[in-house]
């Protein structure tokens, strides 16, 4: 199981590898959000996104023998393209599972970043089969998206540095919002902060209906979403809690925050002119909750996670378009 020791011991192997993202703040989100306001902005991640963290994690982790022999994940995007960069620097090979439907710039990074793209049709096409005969063919190591404890490892390194960034700030208290999928980031993020920063409390955010975390939160067990498509939200859009993940929020996580296609949409206008950065509908959902959500918060401070920035040029355009 993830640990708070396996974080140190990922923050080791990551250490000259990441990069410290910075915790950024404007006066005027300040505003709209009501309280004092801070962004982790991973969507500066290499690769794009958190996902590099536990990319790296899980890569550098296994045996060197069963490293040489290559990776195999899943993925719509962000776990790619970790994952394909890690074993890139790794220089072992990298076969990527993706939909056909992925966000178009999504696939052509993780295949600019060396590694084998195998695209399936969600709907009629099993990828569990596809990868569990590209495995056996290949001799190749599964990196699951979230429910591996050195990806929750890799990402609770997001945490860590949460701690140091609020404790240079004086913050002591308050709601972390995060972007929720399956739950790798948020349940490492939450072991972290439960060890390093007791004050700071971890709150799960997802798009409207597509919001398993939350109900599984308020009903003390997994819930399953009914669909697994149909939001801009893409990078989060997971049928339901990891087993491993699971137990970890029941633990330790406030309740879920759920916010709609078009909320995450603003947040991405409201990211890009005040922050200036470029944030994904998926990762700007945390951000969303922080903004127009605040009868949901319990702290005079909050910060919100921006998990990722691999967002296709259209769907930015329509942002700004609508809310810029």
């Amino acid at each position: 199981m993830a640990s708070i020791e396996m974080i140190v011991a990922a923050r080791a192997r990551l250490r000259g590898h990441i990069r410290r993202t910075p915790l950024l703040s404007s006066p005027f989100l300040n505003d709209i959000a009501g309280r004092r306001l801070f962004v982790k902005a991973e969507c500066l991640q290499h690769s794009g996104s958190f996902k590099f963290r536990g990319g790296w994690s899980a890569v550098s982790g296994l045996d060197p023998a069963v490293r040489a022999r290559g990776v195999i994940a899943f993925s719509s995007g962000n776990h790619a393209q970790g994952v394909a960069l890690a074993a890139k620097l790794h220089g072992v090979p990298a076969v990527i599972i993706m939909p056909s439907d992925a966000p178009k710039l999504k696939i052509a990074n993780t295949r600019a970043f060396g590694a084998e793209v195998v695209l399936y049709d969600r709907a009629n096409e099993d990828r569990d089969e596809i990868g569990a005969r590209l495995s056996a063919e290949r001799g190749l190591t599964l990196i699951k998206p979230f429910d591996e404890p050195l990806v929750i490892a890799g990402q609770g390194t997001t945490g860590l540095e949460i701690s140091e960034q609020a404790e240079e700030e004086g913050v002591t208290s308050a709601d972390v919002l995060v972007p929720c999928g399956g739950g790798g980031l948020t349940s490492g993020i939450a072991l972290a902060l439960e060890a390093s920063a007791p004050g700071l409390r971890v709150r799960p955010c997802e798009p409207r209906d597509f919001d398993d975390t939350t109900r599984s939160l308020a009903s003390g067990r997994i819930e399953r979403n009914a669909s697994i498509s149909g939001s801009i939200c893409d990078a989060i859009l997971t049928p339901q809690p990891g087993n491993i993940t699971f137990p970890i929020l029941k633990r330790l996580a406030g309740a879920g925050i759920v916010v709609t296609d078009d909320e995450a949409l603003r947040a991405m206008a409201l990211a890009f002119v005040r922050l200036k950065i470029v944030v994904e509908p998926g990762g700007a959902v945390a951000l969303a909750a922080a903004l127009f959500h605040g009868e949901a918060l319990e702290s005079d401070a909050v910060i919100a996670v921006t998990s990722g920035g691999n967002v296709d040029a259209d769907i930015f355009a329509m942002a700004l378009e609508r809310f810029g």
